[in-house]
């Protein structure tokens, strides 16, 4: 542990929805508030669902986003470590971010101890029970073969396409979510996961719901939020853990604190 270095964690910016034009101002501010953590930052999480739509041609990237890649590639050129984690709505990333930017890419849970602290990392969505027509439809989005398929169509028709999709789908209507506490399916799973292995924090996206919600003395679930309405991020120290919300130009606020123990 570097001395005086954090951990920040950050999920659901949804940059593309419901178009590039509105969500530009929402890039700049997520932007402004990498350059605030830039300082001070060991590693940056993202957590999924970065953009509303995302799907990689072998030699096309989607338009925009031009500042959001420049800053990301700042940030892995100065030596911070960048983690993406693909999420239901950008779930077609490949090997783009990975070779021009520096970021390690995660397309599936991750077990990670940092600064002495036993970490879940995943976007959420799909995990623990129920939802099986969910599960099904993220199937198909990650077959192979059908994101063969999809990639014959020319750019112009299936970037369309997919944010046409993307902006109408339920998903991205619920822009708020509550959290339902022992009734929800992430909740489910990570009491099935501490079964087997102590957790101490188990942090996620999807959810749009910013909070920490204590499993027992010694593990806490996060929902880190989401930069459409709630401008939420978690930090974590080696002492605590807190969920933020970045309100510039006043301090950023704290919403929930939890110890190491």
């Amino acid at each position: 542990m570097s001395q005086g270095k954090k951990i920040y964690f950050a999920s659901d910016l949804h940059l593309g929805l419901p178009n590039l034009e509105q969500s530009l101002p929402r890039e700049k501010l997520f932007n402004t508030w990498l350059d605030t953590i830039s300082h001070d930052a060991e590693e940056v999480y993202l957590l999924g669902d970065i953009f509303d739509f995302w799907f990689e041609y072998r030699r096309v990237v989607p338009k925009g986003y031009t500042r959001f890649l420049g800053k990301i590639a700042q940030l892995t050129d100065s030596g911070i470590p960048v983690h993406f984690f693909t999420g239901n709505h950008d779930v077609w990333m490949f090997d783009y971010f990975e070779k021009e930017l520096g970021v390690q890419i995660h397309r599936e849970p991750i077990v990670r101890e940092l600064y002495g602290a036993k970490f879940l990392l995943a976007h959420g969505d799909g995990l623990g029970p129920g939802d099986p027509g969910y599960k099904l439809l993220k199937r198909i989005f990650t077959s192979p073969t059908l994101q063969w398929m999809f990639a014959k169509l020319h750019p112009n028709f299936s970037l369309w396409f997919g944010n046409q999709w993307s902006v109408s789908s339920r998903y991205s209507k619920e822009i708020t979510h509550v959290f339902r506490g022992e009734d929800e399916q992430i909740t489910k799973f990570s009491r099935h996961k501490l079964q087997d292995d102590h957790i101490d924090f188990f942090i996620y996206g999807h959810w749009h719901s910013p909070i920490i919600y204590p499993l027992s003395e010694k593990s806490n679930l996060v929902v880190l939020g989401d930069w459409l309405v709630s401008n939420t991020y978690s930090v974590w120290d080696g002492k605590e853990l807190k969920l933020m919300r970045y309100q510039p130009p006043k301090a950023d606020e704290v919403l929930a604190t939890t110890s190491f123990l």
